[in-house]
């Protein structure tokens, strides 16, 4: 049994809407909230299966309707300071979740059979958090204040999420201190030495963790002994880390536990049975804990970390949270820990290794340290799951260049039936994938296929999407290339059409493909990024030369866009979409640059001459995949940061759904709330799918978004904006994706 006491993602309030409440429990994964009124009393709960009994029984679907309407008030409980065996005892195959009230009713904590997450301050940790980073600091400040505050900057500025201390009452804690200590063995009259010299005092510890909290790190202490762990809780601390030394001393042990906060328990220097006590003992009380893995030799050497006893402590925490504190050299052993589970790392941390005292120089310095750190949150990213492998978009991009295709070796008709004969492979890989050869094989032709051209998944079935004339209420169209604008303008009643440039099309003249009447329609472009010589457009590049030769790139495209508008009558002054640059190649930069960026981007456009068009730069993923692999970017993806730069510079922008989804996901931010921001300043949009933080370009509802609901909000905050469907791949087989996605985009009234 665990009991939480950080409780307010199971919290709702009566008066709360039911769709808030739906969020909560999707949110929590625990499949149930507790609605509370407003002076905290438990009035009932809401599950799921309470949602669906509620669904079933009103006439009305509305989710604005309060929880009060849908709650139920008949639940079991029980009260904060009951026994522990008491609780244990109200668990069944149907209850998971024990409410505990005090004697006022308020609730206070939620005991459950097991735990599903740890809570540290704002720090969630469970299977599918990041790790919770730890520097532990100890003593390393030396007795010195202002070291130690250096040392909170410096694990600041390394990425840990927490620095720790430690915190010892001496005269309590040991029979002998100080200089009082004669007479020790040679270790602990050392050691007890240091101590004595290198203790700050309680009211220093106060101003240090309260300076942690300035700097935004987690502030967190090991409280050696009853009177500092009083101390410590006079303060507030969220939680606690217990010794390896300790964790045979039941008596402490108790008393940590008994303060109901998450505790970090290492496990050096004890038994398996002695680390099965102490899970007891924690059990017996409810307690949020961790079992960290430690060797507590210092420096401990690699034959004896045994790194693979991590999964045999998971067993031994009952299927509970691991992780590891390391005393060894280096950071690959705390790095791979990682890799085989540990949700916490915890390594000792100075800035001169060759300072006085023990613990200096088994620990790391700020650049190992952040190297350290960099290094755990790939590999939280490499880890990936166990689920069903896809195929990566990179590994899409490579597969269309690399693979081979299934490819027509004659004219068919349709309704010729395909034969092996008719068939060879060939790259690139736009079509079929070879080993599908065997299905296509006896398949009637729906279309007319060329000598060469590619056979497609549509071909396997017996009706193709077709494109019709469509009903939308904005303008809208598809985005189109040279070489297939003519087939493409006229399969529907486009408003406009949107010409994705490469470099090469720049040299191009567009009288070799577009005829001299025209066209009744609008044309958007969307500039090239990638120019020759491997250049990516870039308006706010450090290297003055590099910007210089982005400004010139994007005028040839301002210059070839004025061409083009002869074309297309109702054309007055044609949108450039442009990626205005940003991006870096080994992490994202600090925010606090991101506004130097910004206004680079706004000099450089004011050295264009823009007379006649319309620059909108392009909101942005966190992870674009440039010709050549992918990036970080940085500009274009918040939504605050977007809005102030159209209301400083009078410009609008192109929004690209997926992109702007993807940056959410990756913030963690209310995808709702950015369209509501962004979109009033929005003269175009890309409408596409999205899945995690690097899936876009998706066809319409195979990824996260929910366009009914965005629909919805373009409708009311930018109705005149264009749209096209910029599905990836969509052109293929003459548009085939690009039909599927207007089908069902009209489906959500656009």
């Amino acid at each position: 049994m665990i009991i939480e006491r950080n409780i307010a993602r199971y919290i709702v309030f009566t008066d709360d809407e039911l769709s808030h409440a739906l969020q909560k429990i999707s949110s929590n994964k625990s499949g149930i909230v507790f609605v509370l009124a407003q002076n905290g009393v438990l009035e009932g709960i809401l599950t799921d299966g309470d949602l669906r009994r509620w669904l079933l029984q009103t006439n009305k679907l509305d989710l604005t309707q309060p929880v009060a309407d849908a709650f139920n008030s008949s639940f079991v409980y029980a009260l904060d300071d009951s026994a522990p065996a008491e609780i244990e005892q109200l668990f069944s195959s149907r209850i998971e979740y024990v409410p505990l009230l005090d004697k006022q009713s308020r609730l206070v904590g939620i005991a459950s059979r097991k735990t599903h997450h740890i809570q540290i301050a704002d720090f969630i940790i469970s299977d599918d958090s990041n790790v919770f980073v730890i520097a532990e600091i100890g003593n390393n400040h030396n007795g010195d204040i202002t070291l130690a505050k250096r040392l909170v900057d410096e694990a600041v500025a390394a990425g840990a999420d927490c620095a720790k201390f430690q915190l010892r009452h001496m005269d309590s804690m040991y029979r002998k201190s100080g200089s009082g200590a004669q007479g020790e063995d040679l270790g602990a009259e050392y050691t007890l030495d240091l101590l004595a010299r290198f203790q700050l005092s309680t009211a220093q510890m106060y101003e240090v963790f309260d300076y942690c909290k300035q700097r935004n790190i987690i502030p967190l202490c090991t409280p050696w002994d009853a009177n500092s762990l009083e101390a410590l809780e006079k303060y507030g601390m969220p939680a606690y880390k217990v010794a390896s030394a300790d964790l045979t001393n039941h008596e402490l042990l108790e008393k940590l536990a008994k303060t109901r906060k998450p505790l970090l328990c290492s496990t050096g220097m004890s038994t398996e049975a002695e680390i099965k006590e102490a899970v007891t003992l924690l059990k017996r009380f409810g307690s949020q804990f961790v079992l960290l893995h430690c060797n507590s030799t210092y420096p401990a050497p690699f034959k004896d970390v045994n790194l693979r006893y991590l999964n045999r402590l998971r067993e031994l925490a009952h299927n509970g949270l691991v992780g590891y504190s390391g005393h060894e050299r280096g950071i690959a052993v705390a790095v791979s820990a990682v890799s085989l589970g540990a949700k916490v790392i915890e390594k000792h941390f100075t800035l001169d290794r060759n300072m006085e005292g023990n613990d200096h120089r088994v620990s790391l310095l700020p650049d190992e340290f952040k190297l350290m750190t960099q290094s755990i949150r790939e590999i939280e990213q490499a880890l990936g799951s166990s689920d069903t492998r896809k195929v990566t978009q990179g590994e899409m991009m490579n597969r269309e260049v690399l693979a081979k295709s299934l490819v027509c070796t004659r004219a068919l008709k349709p309704g010729d039936v395909i034969s092996a004969s008719d068939i060879d492979t060939r790259s690139p890989g736009k079509g079929l994938a070879p080993y599908m050869k065997s299905q296509l094989v006896g398949k009637t032709v729906q279309r007319d296929v060329e000598p060469g051209d590619f056979f497609y998944p549509s071909d396997l079935n017996d009706v193709q999407i077709q494109a019709r004339h469509y009903s939308f209420n904005r303008p809208f169209g598809v985005p189109v290339r040279y070489h297939d604008f003519a087939t493409m303008v006229g399969k529907s009643n486009f408003d406009l059409v949107e010409f994705h440039f490469s470099y090469k099309d720049l040299e191009l003249a567009p009288a070799a493909f577009l005829n001299a009447d025209g066209y009744d329609m609008n044309f958007v472009v969307h500039s090239p990024e990638l120019f020759a010589g491997d250049h990516i457009m870039d308006l706010c590049a450090e290297d003055p030369v590099y910007r210089q030769r982005s400004i010139e790139e994007l005028q040839r495209v301002i210059n070839t866009t004025l061409k083009l508008q002869q074309y297309f009558h109702r054309a007055k002054r044609p949108l450039i979409i442009i990626n205005a640059g940003g991006f870096t190649l080994d992490g994202f930069m600090p925010t606090q640059h991101r506004q130097e960026k910004y206004q680079l981007i706004a000099d450089a456009l004011r050295q264009l001459d823009t007379e006649g068009v319309e620059i909108i730069p392009q909101t942005m993923p966190p992870y674009p995949w440039h010709f050549g692999g992918q990036r970080f970017h940085n500009l274009f993806m918040d939504a605050a940061d977007i809005v102030q730069f159209c209301q400083q510079h009078q410009m609008r922008i192109c929004l690209d759904i997926s992109h702007s989804k993807l940056a959410c996901n990756l913030s963690k931010a209310s995808f709702s709330q950015f369209i509501q921001q962004v979109a009033p300043f929005t003269a175009h949009i890309h409408i596409v799918d999205a899945e995690n933080v690097d899936g876009e370009g998706l066809q319409i509802g195979e990824g996260e978004i929910d366009f009914a609901e965005l629909a919805k909000q373009l409708k009311q905050l930018s109705p005149a904006a264009s749209f096209i469907p910029e599905i990836w791949q969509g052109h293929k087989n003459e548009g085939e994706g690009f039909w599927q996605a207007l089908e069902l985009l009209e489906k959500y009234q656009f």
